[in-house]
């Protein structure tokens, strides 16, 4: 802490990023727990939704937010990684905190944390991680608001990630696919078993369409901990959808019931599928079942008040630009079966930028056929692979000829839309759509001159 404030949000991002980052991992609650009680355990003051899977997880937590709120609750949420600004990460009733107040938290807990990574040292362990600190201050803000309720992301995995600290009262699971194995494991079985990980005694487990590999490993858990459990697809789904001017328009199954009209204003039939997840755990939170069906009215208002920043989110219209966070192969394949059900281009250019450390053929193959051309780039983070390596994976994918690059996103950009208009009449029917990472959907928002949500 520096002898004279007041500290500054770039400062304190400073101190934080010399600290292990979200994938720089050492597995163990010790640290987090350490914290946590000295600083009295805030995580117990309030009901936690916790959120785990692959993909979908912001998307549902935005969801289960918007909701609770509808139906007047005070709502704290967490989520990560954030796309503009740190402030993102911590929520209070659906709007980031401020820069003062974040500052203002991590000054609060500063002492704390150096005791902490104190002792850590002394036992022969490392010190507080980014990301452990980032979720104390989280379920600190969240005790001092107070909130009523706190839905809460899943950083990686679940079982030892930090925010399993808190025993939730519903346990959520989007679908798992294959991702980090370096620290998850090889198979769905060990990733699945490792998410499942936040699912304790006495609580509801909502679970998400799942490889059977997935599911086995999931309900498994569920057992053991004799937690109740609801599956998309059984005990919830999505029974109709169909194409909406700005979104798409639902029946859900629900827990206590048949949801109808339910507008929901994001693309893609993966969001449907998040929508039904994001019903459930409300509708557990609630303590609705088969004869108790929630207000439909909350329902409606909350889903259509529902947003997700960097997923599909159009950020610039004629030429349309889209910016997605797809950052795996299983999110670049919702993205391309989203384009492909429900838009109609007649030329789409890519925009890609992949972090080196991720499964960047994957990813591409996933993204084959999409797009008429692409133009690979890197975004702002130092983990952003070189274009020209990125340049070469793509020609092997996506065929020579097709394939420009620009070593700036904004050049980028700018060469995507001059690809787009080149040779077509009219420039509404033409679209751009920056991918790859959630670092370059937060790219694109920023260059279209979008605030922070």
């Amino acid at each position: 802490m520096p002898d004279s404030p007041p500290l500054t949000l770039a400062y304190v991002e400073s101190l934080l990023d010399t600290r292990r980052n979200e994938v720089q991992i050492s597995p163990t609650l010790d640290r987090i727990t350490a914290l946590l009680d000295v600083l009295g355990n805030p995580q117990r003051s309030y009901p936690v939704i916790l959120i785990a899977g692959t993909n979908g997880k912001s998307s549902t937590a935005r969801m289960i937010d918007a909701l609770l709120t509808r139906f007047g609750l005070r709502t704290g949420r967490f989520t990560s990684p954030h796309l503009q600004s740190v402030t993102e990460r911590i929520a209070l009733d659906g709007e980031p905190i401020s820069a003062d107040r974040y500052v203002q938290t991590y000054s609060d807990i500063a002492a704390f944390i150096d005791l902490v990574d104190q002792g850590s040292t002394r036992a022969g362990g490392v010190p507080l991680s980014k990301f452990e600190i980032l979720t104390a201050m989280a379920y600190a803000v969240f005790a001092d608001a107070p909130v009523d309720v706190a839905v809460v992301e899943v950083g990686l995995g679940g079982t030892w990630d930090s925010t399993n600290v808190a025993d939730a009262a519903v346990a959520v699971l989007t679908p798992v696919g294959i991702d980090h194995t370096e620290f998850l494991g090889s198979t769905l079985k060990e990733i699945a078993t490792n998410k499942a990980g936040i699912v304790k005694p006495d609580s509801v487990a909502i679970v998400g369409p799942q490889e059977p590999e997935a599911m086995t490993a999931i309900l498994r858990r569920t057992v053991e901990v004799d937690a109740a459990v609801a599956r998309f697809g059984s005990e919830f789904a999505v029974l109709d959808r169909s194409f909406a001017v700005g979104g798409q328009r639902l029946t859900l199954q629900g827990l206590g019931g048949v949801y109808e009209d339910v507008f929901l204003p994001l693309a893609g039939e993966h969001q449907a599928v998040n929508a039904a997840l994001a019903l459930a755990a409300v509708e557990a939170f609630f303590g609705a079942g088969a004869a108790r069906q929630l207000d439909l009215g909350p329902v409606q208002d909350g889903f259509a008040t529902a947003a997700s920043p960097g997923r599909l989110e159009r950020v610039r219209a004629s030429p349309t630009i889209l910016v997605d966070a797809a950052h795996n192969p299983h999110g670049a394949t919702a993205l391309a079966a989203a384009l492909t059900a429900e838009f109609s281009f007649a030329r789409l250019v890519g925009v890609l930028a992949v972090m080196a450390d991720k499964d960047v053929r994957g990813i591409l193959e996933a993204l084959a056929g999409s797009f008429d051309e692409v133009v690979v780039t890197r975004n702002s983070s130092p983990r952003s692979m070189d274009p020209a390596e990125l340049a070469a994976l793509a020609e092997d994918v996506f065929g020579d000829g097709v394939v420009h690059v620009a070593d700036r996103m904004d050049d980028a950009i700018a060469l995507a839309v001059e690809l787009a208009e080149t040779g077509v009449d009219d420039v509404a029917g033409t679209g751009v759509v920056i991918t790859g990472s959630v670092v370059s959907a937060g790219d694109g928002r920023a260059l279209a001159g979008l605030a922070p949500a």
